[in-house]
C-alpha cells in the first residue's frame, strides 16, 4: 500500500486543504505517513505570504531529493500558493520535482500523483520523467473542499467557507495565488459543521481571505442581515456546537450587523482577530487598504461595547515602503489606543509581482527589525499585562485534550482565546466547557485549577 508525507507551511487555510487532500489519498488506498523516509510520495502545501516560508520548502524539498538515490520511483510535488505563482519555474529550481499543483486543483492531486507513478514504473529503465504543472483557474473550485480527513476529531476544527479574495492590497501576493472572491453554498457550510458536530467537534473556525464577505457576490441580504450573518446564525443553531470563531475579516464590510451578533450570538467566541496592518493613513492608502485608521479604531469600539471583554488580536506590518518614523509611530499609538489582547508583527518583505515590489523608498532591514522588535516589546508587555489581570479570576474554558508539551495535564482556550493548563482526565473532560480558576500566568499562557460541580 503506497504511503503519503506531506508537510504544510502558512496558514490554517493551507492546514485545512491539506486535511482535504490527505482524505482523499486514504479513500483512494494510500496511507498517511508522519515521517518521509520510506515513503512513496513526498507533498509540500506551500505559501507565498512571506519569502522565508518559499524559501524554507524550497530548502527542505532539496532535501528530500537525496531519498530519491535509493529509490527513484517517489513522487515528489509541491502544492498551493508557492505552487500557483511560480509554476513551471519550480521544475527548474527543484530538479527532481514531479508535480506542481496550484491553490484551485487540490482535488486533483491524486489523481495527478497516480498518473505519475504510472508513468514512473513504466519508464524507469528509461529514467524519464514527465513532470505535471496544473496551476489553471477552475471554477467552483471553492466547492471541492469539503470532507475533513477520516481521523479521530478534535474538539475543533476549520471549516472552509470561500476562496479568493479581491482586495489587492498592494502588498500581498493571495489574491494573485487564489483567485477571485468566491462562496460556498450556505447550505454545504452547514452540513459540513452538523457532520462536524456529530463526530465530537464543539468549535468551528470558518475560514476566509475577507471571511465576513462570505457571498455577498452570490446570496442576498435578508433583511438588515448579510449572508456571513446569516451563516452564523445558523451555524449557532447547532446543538452539538458550542463555539463559533472566524478568520479574517476585512474592515470594509465589518457593518452594524456583525457587531449584532456579538449581542444576540452566545456560540460566538469572544475573541475577533482583526488586521490592522499600519495605523498611518498614508500607509494604509499605499497597501490600497480602503479605510482610515479612526474607522478601524471605531469597529474595535464598537465590538468591545457589543461586547464587553472582548478580545481583539490583529496584523501589523512594519517597515513598508516609505515607512517614515511618524508613520511607524501612528502604528504604535493605534496598538496603545486599542490594547490588543495579541498582534503579530510582520517585516515588510517584497512579494514578487505585487505592486509594493515595485514602489521605491524600500526600507533598509535594520530599520524594519528596529521597528519589528520595539513594537514587539509594547505588544508583549500588554499582553503580559493582561493575562496577569486574570489571575484569581474564574474563566470558561474549552477542554481540548493533553496539552501539546505535557501530556500529563490538559490543555484548552478561553472564549477570549486564551491558552489555559489545568489538571484533569482527558476522557472525561475533553470536549466539556467548564469554569478554571487561574492561579498563575507565564505571559502568554495561563495555569488554573478546574472548578467542577
Amino acid at each position: 500500500m503506497p504511503t503519503v508525507y506531506l508537510r504544510t507551511y502558512g496558514c490554517q487555510m493551507n492546514e485545512r486543504d491539506s486535511e482535504q487532500v490527505a482524505q482523499m489519498f486514504v479513500e483512494r488506498g494510500f496511507t498517511m505517513t508522519p515521517k518521509a523516509d520510506g515513503a512513496d510520495v513526498i507533498l509540500m502545501n506551500t505559501c507565498s505570504v512571506r519569502d522565508q516560508a518559499e524559501q524554507k520548502a524550497l530548502g527542505n524539498m532539496g532535501q528530500m531529493g537525496k531519498l530519491q538515490r535509493k529509490r527513484p520511483n517517489i513522487v515528489y510535488g509541491l502544492m498551493g500558493c508557492m505552487a500557483q505563482s511560480r509554476g513551471e519555474d519550480l521544475l527548474k529550481q527543484v530538479p527532481h520535482l514531479d508535480l506542481v499543483a496550484g491553490t484551485q486543483k487540490y482535488h486533483r492531486v491524486v489523481d495527478n500523483v497516480v498518473e505519475i507513478m504510472r508513468k514512473k514504473e513504466e519508464s524507469i529503465m528509461d529514467d524519464l520523467r514527465v513532470p505535471i504543472v496544473d496551476i489553471e483557474e477552475e471554477e467552483e473550485s471553492q466547492n471541492t473542499i469539503r470532507d475533513h480527513v477520516d481521523k479521530d476529531y478534535g474538539v475543533k476544527e476549520f471549516v472552509s467557507i470561500m476562496q479568493g479574495c479581491n482586495m489587492k492590497c498592494t502588498f500581498c501576493i493571495v489574491p494573485y495565488t487564489r483567485g477571485a472572491e468566491r462562496s460556498r453554498p450556505i447550505s454545504e457550510i452547514i452540513d459540513e459543521c452538523k457532520r462536524l458536530a456529530d463526530n465530537g467537534v464543539r468549535e468551528v473556525t470558518l475560514l476566509g481571505q475577507t471571511v465576513n464577505l462570505f457571498g455577498r457576490h452570490e446570496f442576498d441580504t435578508i433583511g438588515d442581515k448579510g449572508p456571513f450573518v446569516q451563516l452564523l446564525e445558523q451555524i449557532s443553531e447547532i446543538d452539538g456546537i458550542k463555539r463559533i470563531r472566524f478568520t479574517s475579516p476585512h474592515p470594509i464590510g465589518y457593518k452594524q450587523d456583525l457587531i449584532n451578533a456579538f449581542i444576540e450570538l452566545p456560540k460566538l467566541a469572544s475573541h475577533v482577530h482583526f488586521p490592522l496592518q499600519s495605523g498611518s493613513d498614508r500607509i494604509l492608502k499605499r497597501m490600497h487598504r480602503p479605510y482610515k485608521a479612526e474607522k478601524f479604531i471605531e469597529i474595535c469600539e464598537k465590538m468591545k461595547a457589543a461586547r464587553p471583554g472582548i478580545a481583539i488580536s490583529t496584523d501589523i506590518i512594519v517597515g513598508f515602503p516609505g515607512e517614515t518614523e511618524e508613520d511607524y509611530l501612528e502604528s504604535k499609538k493605534v496598538v496603545e489606543r486599542i490594547q490588543f489582547d495579541q498582534a503579530f508583527i510582520f517585516r515588510y518583505s517584497p512579494r514578487k509581482d505585487t505592486p509594493a515590489a515595485e514602489l521605491d523608498e524600500q526600507l533598509p532591514e535594520r530599520v524594519k527589525e528596529e521597528r519589528n522588535q520595539d513594537l514587539l516589546k509594547l505588544v508583549n508587555s500588554i499582553v503580559a499585562r493582561k493575562n496577569d489581570e486574570h489571575i484569581g479570576k474564574t474563566v470558561e474554558v474549552l477542554c481540548e485534550g493533553p496539552s501539546r508539551y505535557n501530556e500529563e495535564t490538559l490543555c484548552g482556550r478561553t472564549g477570549t482565546n486564551r491558552i489555559v493548563i489545568f489538571d484533569g482526565d482527558a476522557k472525561r473532560m475533553a470536549g466539556q466547557l467548564f469554569d478554571v480558576k487561574i492561579k498563575e500566568s507565564t505571559g502568554h499562557t495561563l495555569y488554573g485549577d478546574p472548578v467542577l460541580s
